[in-house]
């Protein structure tokens, strides 16, 4: 008899292992919105978060594209309630999040939410482990649309278990959410968490630094340089998370700003931005909502770009997008002025035979195509990038033959 018992054990953990409840159809392009960690940890109450929303409004951003309002950690009280629900810090959410989820809908944005595959979240609030039907069903209630899913407090715990848990329990609780793993990459999610989120990512926390490492935190280059390789697994409703935008954080300068960003976008990563809306400049601003670029982020065809070209001082990364079009970033890491030459016909993912059209996107200028401009130098400054977008052209060599 035991060994039936446990036979049905094995044979239901398998079940729900291998039929995770992911919903589809959500985040077919990378999500974009706004998470308040980078800037104020646990430091966040209602106030804060209405009036980020009226600023994502207001400002353009949410017309460029971001969506998601993402409460972090913090927001929770230090316990749960009778009945073992989560519920909100009375201090700092006096109208409970229901509320909060209604005024942040009524601005045309989205609801994201913050827990812990734990028994405790990074800081000490409740975590999900043994309450993941429970909190699912709560934040339904609450009309949750994204749900950001820490990894504290999981020792002798499987990644891979606990999040089917959480992956299954939202779909069983009926409300579309948008799951993200924040699994920090321990246990390589992206080899197994397609199925399960529709993000994961895929290292430690970043922080607003250009290059350094500390304890719990990455910087810029560190965080750019674990993305490598990584490519072939995202692709429309599952992607490669490099963490938040650090865009207009003190830790960075402008130029510094505007390359993380621009290589957030050839890396089809998430655009969650990070800063303190109530207080960026127009730089900022104007970096986070570059529409080129967030077109090149954004584009269906949804494949994540990579790095084809490192010398010393200067990078080349490329993204393919939709109807043959290319994005190719140039990026100088270094502390000095990099010159480079550019032969668009050396560039090995194009297509020879075919013209484009060569758009610089940063200062948004035309600079021909790659036949009447193919053979021209360029000065990139430190830690700074330039960015083109090639468009094919409609009529290309193969259709003059054809003529």
């Amino acid at each position: 008899m035991k060994k039936l018992i446990l036979f049905f054990l094995v044979l239901l953990f398998n079940i729900q292992y291998c039929h995770a409840g992911k919903f589809e159809n959500l985040a077919l392009t990378p999500p974009m919105g706004w998470n308040s960690w980078n800037t104020f940890e646990v430091n966040i109450n209602e106030k804060l978060i209405m009036e980020t929303a009226d600023i994502l409004v207001s400002s353009g951003m949410k017309e460029a594209g971001y969506e998601y309002v993402v409460v972090d950690d913090g927001w929770e009280a230090m316990e749960r309630d009778k009945m073992g629900n989560l519920i909100p810090d009375p201090q700092k959410f006096p109208s409970g999040m229901k509320a909060l989820g209604d005024y942040i809908h009524s601005k045309g944005l989205k609801f994201g939410i913050h827990n812990c595959a734990g028994t405790k979240t990074c800081n000490g609030f409740p975590g999900a482990r043994g309450y993941e039907y429970q909190d699912a069903r709560t934040y339904a209630s609450w009309g949750v649309d994204y749900l950001k899913h820490d990894w504290c407090s999981t020792t002798n715990i499987s990644a891979r278990e606990a999040y089917a848990t959480m992956s299954n329990a939202l779909r069983a609780a009926g409300r579309p959410v948008v799951f993200s793993l924040c699994e920090w990459g321990t246990d390589k999610p992206w080899e197994w968490a397609k199925d399960i989120a529709h993000l994961w990512r895929t290292t430690g926390d970043i922080t607003d630094c250009y290059d350094c490492q500390e304890v719990y935190s990455l910087g810029f280059l560190q965080i750019l340089a674990m993305q490598e390789g990584l490519e072939k697994y995202a692709g429309p409703g599952h992607w490669n998370d490099p963490d938040m935008l650090e865009v207009g954080n003190p830790g960075l300068t402008v130029s510094e700003s505007r390359s993380h960003f621009s290589l957030w976008c050839i890396l089809a990563a998430p655009l969650m931005a990070g800063n303190d809306l109530r207080s960026m400049t127009d730089e900022t601003l104007a970096i986070l909502t570059n529409r080129e670029l967030i077109a090149i982020n954004q584009d269906a065809l949804g494949k994540q770009g990579y790095k084809m070209i490192e010398h010393p001082g200067k990078e080349i990364w490329v993204k393919e997008l939709s109807s043959g079009d290319w994005a190719v970033c140039l990026f100088n890491p270094t502390g000095q002025p990099s010159k480079m030459r550019i032969k668009w016909p050396q560039f090995w993912v194009l297509d020879s035979k075919t013209e484009y059209e060569v758009r610089d996107i940063w200062p948004q200028k035309d600079l021909g195509t790659t036949q009447t401009k193919n053979d021209f130098f360029v000065t990139i400054e430190p830690h700074d990038v330039i960015v083109y977008r090639l468009n094919k052209t409609q009529k290309d060599d193969h259709e003059t033959e054809k003529k």
